[in-house]
């Protein structure tokens, strides 16, 4: 029986049957098998965040999907409005803080530093002239300044950087101090037993006042000073970008409603007019409330800071007047200066002129910063004292040159009766004091004023921009609804 011949060809398939490819051979592989063919890559698969763009753009092409979008940007812009306000408001209630509650009465309390030690100076140097007759009130009030600024200074520490040059200065003053008053007893023990040296220690004593103490203290006051127009300079600029976030904010709110109305036709969207309101009244608000704070601020530092300044410069030269005018006497020529080519005169009432030129130039600052009658007053009738005090002052010189030392020692530290010149001295620095204080007043009731506009300005901002946020997204949610 034959059988029909083999045929090379496939077999059939069978439908619905998958086979695989045959691929012919390749030459040069050994045992005549092939290499398969390099897969080839498929389309690289895309990222999340990118199908995530594609499918908020698609979306977006839709009136719903924009409508999500300009929700959530008007949202956006409400609230970066609302915590942009509370941040920058924030930093300038803190700062307004700092000049009423840190800043100011830390430079008052280095300006009183500064006038206790020379105040003390003086004190000491009257209480000397006197001798054996040093009266008690004297003795009292040379030991009140030194304990005031002793106080000071204790104070000036607590409120001072560990490592910062006014932490420097005050622990020199610190030190300067015990070596002054040490100075003092000697001079005073010296000079009730008669001896000469006495002077020599008073002299020295003041020399370590003059220009180490006063110089140290100055220097406080100045840094203190400094502190004070930083914190100005931080609470009385413009807000200007939560200003120009807040304007951002008005125009979106006002382009959404117009929008709005175009395609509606419907004048009011009540979610989109409540969150139009909630940020006109935050802007209005944040511009009108720092206006406010920012006038009072600058007046307080106008004609409160400037007068204060000016006033503590003239009381610390009053008093070194008098200390230069009491060391004339106890010096008695001992020291000279040159005023003029082979001209000299007495170092002490060379240095108590220019002190008085000094005083006669802060009453005239004073005078013109004053901006009422309280004000005004005191500082005249210290002008007048103080004219008064050198024509006393120039009597008891003349009658010093001319050999009569107890006709000029009763003209400087004598009795009422005397007319002497600390009668006049006492009447300068009483009414200077009287003038500080109203012009402290004047400072605490516009600094307050200023720390009082911006009460309330942060959390009313924070709140407001919640609940204008939330209109917008309402006033959104509502045309959306009309899409379901």
């Amino acid at each position: 029986m034959t059988h029909p011949p083999k045929s090379s060809a496939a077999p059939p398939v069978r439908p619905g049957t998958v086979t695989a490819a045959v691929v012919p051979p390749q030459a040069g592989h050994g045992g005549g098998g092939a290499a398969p063919a390099p897969a080839v890559p498929g389309p690289a698969r895309r990222t999340a965040f990118a199908e995530g763009v594609d499918r908020v753009r698609a979306a977006a092409t839709t009136e719903p999907g924009r409508l999500r979008v300009i929700g959530a940007v008007l949202a956006a812009l409400v609230v970066a409005f609302g915590a942009v306000t509370a941040v920058q408001t924030s930093d300038r209630a803190a700062a307004a803080d700092a000049v009423l509650h840190e800043s100011q009465p830390l430079s008052s309390a280095a300006a009183d530093i500064y006038r206790s030690l020379a105040d003390a100076n003086t004190a000491a140097s009257s209480g000397f002239l006197a001798g054996g007759q040093e009266t008690g009130a004297s003795r009292e009030r040379y030991e009140k300044d030194i304990r005031t600024a002793a106080a000071g200074l204790v104070q000036a520490a607590e409120n001072s950087e560990p490592d910062s040059p006014a932490a420097a200065t005050i622990a020199e003053l610190n030190q300067l101090l015990p070596e002054y008053k040490g100075l003092i007893e000697r001079a005073r023990a010296n000079n009730r037993l008669g001896y000469p040296l006495g002077g020599a220690y008073l002299r020295y004593a003041n020399d370590t006042m003059q220009t180490k103490m006063l110089p140290a203290a100055e220097k406080l006051y100045v840094s203190q000073n400094a502190r004070l127009r930083a914190d100005y300079a931080d609470a009385t600029p413009y807000p200007w970008i939560a200003i120009a976030v807040g304007v951002a904010a008005l125009g979106a709110l006002g382009w959404a409603q117009r929008r709005n109305y175009r395609r509606t036709h419907r004048v009011l969207n009540h979610g989109l007019v409540a969150g139009t309101a909630a940020t006109t009244c935050v802007l209005l608000w944040l511009v009108i409330g720092h206006s406010v704070a920012r006038a009072d601020l600058n007046d307080s530092y106008d004609h409160g800071v400037r007068s204060l300044n000016v006033l503590n410069d003239a009381r610390i030269a009053s008093l070194k007047a008098r200390g230069n005018e009491n060391l004339t006497l106890v010096n008695r020529g001992a020291e000279t200066v040159e005023v003029e080519p082979g001209r000299f005169q007495d170092k002490f009432d060379v240095a108590f002129k220019d002190s008085m030129k000094d005083l006669a130039a802060g009453l005239a600052a004073a005078g013109d910063l004053a901006d009422d009658a309280a004000g005004r007053e005191p500082v005249e009738s210290a002008g007048g004292n103080m004219k008064v005090w050198q024509e006393r002052h120039k009597e008891a010189r003349d009658a010093d040159d001319s050999g009569d030392y107890q006709t000029a020692l009763d003209r400087i530290i004598g009795a009422k009766a005397d007319k002497p010149t600390g009668e006049c001295f006492d009447s300068v620095d009483h009414n200077l004091d009287v003038a500080l204080k109203h012009e402290q007043g004047e400072f605490r009731q516009a600094a307050g004023d200023g720390l009082g506009a911006m009460t309330g300005l942060t959390v009313g901002a924070a709140v407001l921009a919640v609940l204008g946020a939330a209109g917008a997204l309402l006033g959104i949610g509502r045309r959306l609804s009309e899409y379901r």
